[in-house]
């Protein structure tokens, strides 16, 4: 009886190993070298200042991703059940529009259109009356499958990112596809150019890391883009003999960075959706070991923390507010939009929308010490 229980404990132990080393999984991940993470110091010290803001719920909806002021002088959103939904007036969500599939980033342009970065679906406008139309949903013969954050310039050109050309957002769903690009590092993430007048697209950027937040400069010479799997801000040059080349605005950062917006006095809103995992950073020259990680139980692969942290940046990449919540009251930080004195706040996974008050009086003390 008991060299039959040993055999089958070997048996077993052997099936283990043999599941781990070999069983396929999707992702194919590529060696590089994660920058030591100097963590929640310095500019990026701990803090609770954005632990007192304000939630309010949606009744059911979950993951406002993004933020846009409309005309109308509403906040509008987008949720993962395809709705986007607006804040009247008099602070009650309203519902206008469903996209069908997952809205992510959206930004209304000057004809009062919402452009939505649908990650199934692609680039799409909505008129002011609800009607829905895809602008682009492939680019250069494939497929957007993950359409993620779009701006619009003053021109009317349009730049929205597609974040992984391989893990379809519709096929794995958006947190899925976005866990697996980051694990591959494969560099599947690409900036795109759309000319609403002559109804083209083009790729200005590729082999990117799960390219994520998408915004124009002020002075709409760059595109500033967060590349979340390697914990950094880029900045895209638009014009002349600079066209297409590319720059670093901030790396290193200690978390995963998610939307990136312009707001007040030349700065830029930069949304830090969860703490970086070590697991991920020890691992990442060693691509058999982060496949290793793929093939265990979900419950034991890394993922997102709950924890709030919002930054503002200048266009030297030198962080101005850091703004934190790691008592969770408000976490899977994405981005925030600017409304006169308030700071609205949107989350990946939570059931509520996120606002601060008063932000035009507070900022002076929430500003990092130098």
């Amino acid at each position: 009886m008991k060299v039959s229980m040993k055999k089958t404990t070997a048996s077993l132990v052997l099936a283990l190993a043999g599941y781990l080393a070999f069983w396929p999984v999707a992702v194919d991940p590529v060696a590089w070298h994660a920058p030591s993470n100097s963590g929640y110091s310095g500019d990026f010290s701990k803090n609770q200042q954005l632990s007192q803001i304000n939630r309010i719920e949606l009744k059911g909806d979950i993951g406002p991703e993004d933020l846009a002021l409309g005309k109308d002088g509403n906040v509008y959103f987008s949720l993962l059940s395809g709705d986007i939904k607006f804040l009247d007036s008099e602070g009650q969500i309203q519902p206008w529009v469903n996209t069908g599939g997952r809205p992510l980033g959206i930004e209304f342009d000057q004809h009062g259109n919402l452009l939505v970065a649908d990650a199934f679906k692609g680039l799409l406008s909505i008129s002011p009356t609800g009607e829905i139309t895809t602008l682009v949903d492939s680019v250069e013969g494939i497929a957007i499958n993950y359409a993620d954050d779009v701006d619009i310039a003053s021109n009317g050109n349009i730049y929205f990112s597609d974040a992984s050309s391989k893990f379809h957002a519709k096929y794995y769903g958006t947190y899925g596809a976005s866990l697996l690009d980051i694990n591959e590092h494969g560099g599947h993430g690409r900036i795109i150019e759309y000319n609403p007048s002559t109804k083209t697209s083009s790729v200005l950027a590729d082999n990117i890391n799960f390219v994520n937040g998408v915004t124009l400069s002020h002075d709409e010479q760059f595109v500033l883009f967060n590349e979340t799997g390697s914990y950094r801000v880029m900045r895209l040059a638009l014009n002349g003999e600079q066209r297409g080349s590319l720059e670093v605005v901030i790396d290193n950062l200690p978390s995963f960075p998610d939307n990136i917006a312009r707001g007040s006095n030349g700065l830029y809103w930069l949304g830090l959706v969860s703490p970086r995992n070590k697991p991920l950073d020890m691992l990442s020259d060693s691509p058999s070991m982060r496949k290793v990680i793929q093939r265990l139980p979900e419950f034991l692969r890394p993922k997102a923390q709950h924890y709030g942290h919002i930054v503002a940046i200048n266009d030297a990449g030198e962080v101005v507010f850091n703004l934190q919540d790691p008592l969770g009251i408000y976490g899977h930080t994405t981005g925030a939009l600017e409304v006169g004195d308030k700071l609205y706040i949107s989350s990946l996974h939570e059931t509520a929308l996120g606002v601060t008050s008063n932000v035009n009086n507070s900022f002076g003390k929430l500003a990092i010490q130098k």
